[in-house]
């Protein structure tokens, strides 16, 4: 087995590796604003979610962009990782959802909360 070191990425490919990082951590700093912002546990699940999967998205596509550059091939196993969580995330989203309406309801309490 041979050691591969690694060289210098190309400019091109470095911008394009620091637009996405930077990108995804925004994504996901943004949608977490949502957790202290929203009033109901019912509005506060959706921005997070929908922030914390774009920025996931993004850091899939530096990491793609960089593996793939540095090592002269299409580098996909990010891009799977992304894929199984993001089949999985929804479900668990109802999850939680569901345990909050129960026991929202066995405090007597109508839900869904109205909006506005």
């Amino acid at each position: 087995m041979t050691d591969f070191i690694a060289g210098p990425l190309p400019l091109w490919a470095e911008i394009l590796t620091a637009v996405f990082a930077v990108a995804g951590a925004a994504f996901a700093a943004i949608g977490s604003f949502g957790l202290v912002r929203l009033p109901s546990f019912f509005m506060r699940i959706h921005a997070p979610t929908l922030g914390s999967t774009l920025g996931a998205w993004c850091i899939t596509l530096a990491t793609t962009v960089y593996f793939s550059v540095q090592g002269a091939h299409l580098f996909l196993h990010a891009v799977l990782i992304a894929f199984f969580v993001a089949l999985s995330a929804p479900v668990t989203t109802i999850f939680l959802m569901r345990a909050a309406l129960f026991r929202e309801r066995q405090k007597g309490r109508d839900v869904p909360p109205e909006r506005g």
